[in-house]
């Protein structure tokens, strides 16, 4: 059943009697039949390193509809996420959407010029950041509290552990 990939390759007869056809067959499809087709496409989707609907992205995976991102992993709306270019080893953007200029930011959202922030929402300018909401030029901080440096890591390394993160 998995034959499609949202594109159409023509409407010839033998492109519309196979148009007719999976539409046939997935109408006749049950809730069992309906969820492992479903699950097939998940899959598929996930395993396919393509970038749907992104511009000018180099070294990324999964990522939909950002622009000018390198080596960012399933993010949605992006623009200029990036790596350090000082080292060009690091780790990078993962999970994340509507970021801009970040760089190693994990399931954040709506943040600006930050890195290293982790679950975090409309942080603008701010580093080393965990679960915080709305914080600006902050460094340090979780769910918008300040810690020193060494206890910050020390208590983010348990969260990321106890989190799966």
């Amino acid at each position: 059943m998995v034959k499609d990939k949202g594109s159409r390759g023509g409407t010839g007869p033998d492109v519309l009697a196979q148009e007719a056809a999976a539409r046939a067959e997935v109408a006749a499809l049950g809730k069992r039949d309906f969820m492992e087709q479903f699950q097939k496409l998940a899959k598929l989707y996930s395993a396919d390193p393509g970038n749907p609907g992104s511009y000018a992205c180099e070294g990324c995976e999964r990522c939909a509809n950002c622009m000018f991102c390198k080596d960012c992993d399933s993010c949605y709306q992006c623009t200029h996420c990036t790596r350090c270019e000082l080292c060009n080893n690091c780790s990078h953007c993962v999970d994340c959407k509507q970021c801009h200029q970040c760089a190693y930011c994990v399931q954040s959202e709506n943040c600006t010029g930050s890195a290293y922030v982790v679950l975090c929402r409309n942080l603008s300018d701010c580093n080393y950041c965990f679960g915080c909401v709305g914080l600006s030029k902050k460094d340090f901080h979780i769910l918008n509290v300040p810690f020193p440096r060494t206890e910050y890591f020390k208590l983010v390394k348990r969260l990321r552990e106890e989190m799966g993160i």
